[in-house]
């Protein structure tokens, strides 16, 4: 399998991904028969990753707590509970960190990182130059499967983020302003790991995601999207619609499994920072945390 290579923000370093389920992933996605069958039955049929995520909600599965920090690293003074506290994988998996150790950027202009994840970053999605895969340009209306807002964010911006096993699991709001209910586009649960997407770009148009539109002074309207992957037992929303929410405060979690989020902004709204477009621009993911500055609003 093809290493995976990004840029970490912090350190400003070309790293290699550490895959979670590599092995699984290649077999899935490597272009067998075999594992193409696997991977659409698995992807198309919501009862397996259902019942995957109970099994990493039970009890049988906190054994595997220990064992996958040690592996990939996790940074455990970040967390609110001790490592021992969490009940099974699931409820390590969707824990809640320190308010410390995610500082929100300040600024009434500011917009941040809605979650920890790697990122993609454009400016303007309707350029040519725009390709998140050679030959497959983003398709808004199908994205959000909806013609007439997809023409208000035409040239807009977009931010996509991509969430692995090891990553904090929450999401954030990137704006303060008032949201609405989320937005239920129902669709399957292909995996989102760059191998699967390379194959076929139209996963981030067809899995099962959740629109939600947030009315703010600075930038307008703003989309945040929650993007289902395999074996998501389910995205849980912990805010309350209708009511003001502000920049970093939780939006809600992904339950155990690869994920995504994305970001759109209307056109000439969002100054994205040098630093992300930069990576993008090098065909690279850039590692982010919630908190960090995306971008200020454009003057008017």
């Amino acid at each position: 399998m093809t290493p995976i290579f990004y840029i970490n923000r912090e350190t400003g370093k070309r790293e290699k991904e550490e895959v979670f389920g590599e092995r699984a992933i290649s077999f899935l996605y490597g272009g067998s028969k075999a594992g193409s069958f696997i991977q659409n039955l698995v992807s198309k049929i919501p009862l397996f990753s259902t019942l995957y995520g109970c099994l990493q909600s039970s009890a049988l599965s906190k054994g595997k707590v220990t064992a996958f920090i040690d592996k990939y690293g996790v940074n455990t003074t970040e967390f609110e509970k001790a490592p021992q506290e969490f009940q099974s994988f699931n409820d390590f998996f969707t824990r809640k960190l320190k308010k410390e150790a995610r500082p929100i950027s300040e600024g009434d202009n500011v917009a941040i990182i809605p979650a920890d994840g790697r990122f993609l970053f454009y400016s303007n999605i309707s350029e040519e130059k725009n390709f998140i895969v050679k030959g497959k340009q983003f398709d808004l209306k199908s994205f959000l499967n909806d013609e007439a807002l997809a023409k208000e964010y035409e040239g807009g911006a977009l931010v996509l983020g991509r969430l692995c096993p090891v990553d904090y699991h929450r999401f954030h709001f990137p704006v303060s302003g008032v949201a609405e209910s989320p937005k239920l586009i129902n669709g399957p649960l292909f995996s989102v790991n760059p191998f699967a997407v390379r194959q076929n770009i139209n996963i981030l148009f067809e899995n099962k995601r959740y629109v939600t539109k947030i009315e703010t002074t600075a930038f307008q309207q703003v989309l945040l999207v929650e993007i289902g992957a395999t074996f998501v037992g389910k995205v849980v929303s912990t805010f309350s619609p209708g009511k003001p929410v502000e920049k970093g405060d939780e939006k809600g979690y992904f339950s155990f499994g690869g994920s995504a989020v994305a970001l759109l902004f209307k056109r000439g709204t969002l100054l994205i920072e040098k630093d992300l477009l930069q990576g993008t621009e090098e065909g690279l993911e850039v590692l982010c945390k919630m908190g960090q500055p995306l971008g200020k609003a454009a003057p008017e």
